[in-house]
């Protein structure tokens, strides 16, 4: 159990990391006409959170569905255990929070005009 959570974390991370390392280019064009710095990590934390949250519910009702059925076939394996659910839900958030935050910054820090020269 802990080495899929591990496993789903840095997934999570490396999803997020790598979506906002592909649109280097796009950011560097907002920041160049004009946009704030904290209106584009604004963008970049909720737009990553977003996809996380989409995960998070669909992992939710993939897992529910899944100990139902496990319930049926092993012995002693509760269908609904909500700290482990909730824990789980949360650890995965915090982790999402901090993968969107950290390409976030980076985004901040984006020189527009080196950014286009090298795309």
């Amino acid at each position: 159990m802990t080495l899929v959570l591990l496993i789903a974390c840095a997934n999570v991370t490396t999803l997020l990391l790598s979506r906002a390392a592909s649109r280097r280019r796009e950011i560097a064009i907002r920041l160049a006409l004009g946009a704030e710095p904290a209106n584009v990590r604004n963008l970049v934390v909720a737009q990553g959170m977003r996809l996380a949250l989409i995960g998070v519910f669909l992992g939710v009702a993939a897992a529910l569905a899944l100990t139902r059925l496990m319930e049926s076939l092993l012995y002693g394996v509760k269908a609904w255990d909500p700290v482990a659910l909730i824990s789980v839900v949360v650890l995965l958030g915090a982790v999402a929070m901090l993968a969107a935050y950290v390409p976030a910054r980076r985004a901040m820090k984006v020189d527009p005009m080196e950014a286009l020269r090298h795309q």
